[in-house]
């Protein structure tokens, strides 16, 4: 990418971060259940792909931010202050994606707080942002057999929790942007 200015750089940031940030934020809660966890993180994403931006290594700037808020959900979960139990009292600072009741949603924060970290991230990699199997064991930097043994644990645990009638395409439904 060859920018003329610095300006130019800022304002193609700036249309970039403006048009992906609300979908990256939305992920980032999926991963972590707090929004101003998310925000935290997704902040941390749009800095780093700030200082990047010039360079190559932002060919996919989406794939570039996704990687980032994965590695600090992934670097924060592994924190010891982080492994004390997380109040789930707390109500949601942001509106209801369309098409979903206030206790679906609850009940999917519930459930996706249940899985593991990885399997976590797998379920958000793979049904909200739609990567491939292979897309997600790079981004995870793992097999991609991983992936799919990670992502049905995590199909089997969200259906005892959310119940049997919860199909994966109703997932992504759920998921969806």
């Amino acid at each position: 990418m060859t920018l003329d200015s610095g300006s130019d750089r800022d304002d193609q940031f700036s249309a970039w971060a403006a048009a992906r940030r609300a979908s990256l934020l939305r992920g980032a809660f999926l991963l972590c259940g707090e929004w101003s966890t998310a925000e935290d993180l997704v902040q941390e994403a749009l800095v780093k792909v700030y200082v990047a931006w010039p360079r190559d290594v932002v060919r996919s700037p989406d794939a570039y931010a996704r990687r980032v808020v994965l590695n600090a959900y992934l670097d924060l979960r592994r924190r010891p202050w982080r492994r004390r139990e997380q109040s789930t009292e707390r109500l949601p600072e942001r509106a209801i994606p369309p098409g979903l009741e206030a206790a679906e949603i609850d009940a999917l924060q519930v459930a996706l707080r249940g899985l593991a970290p990885r399997q976590r991230a797998t379920v958000v990699l793979r049904h909200w942002f739609g990567l491939s199997v292979e897309e997600t064991a790079r981004e995870l930097g793992c097999s991609t057999g991983t992936v799919k043994s990670q992502t049905s644990d995590a199909v089997r645990r969200l259906r005892s929790v959310l119940g049997e009638d919860a199909t994966p395409s109703e997932s992504a439904g759920t998921l969806s942007q």
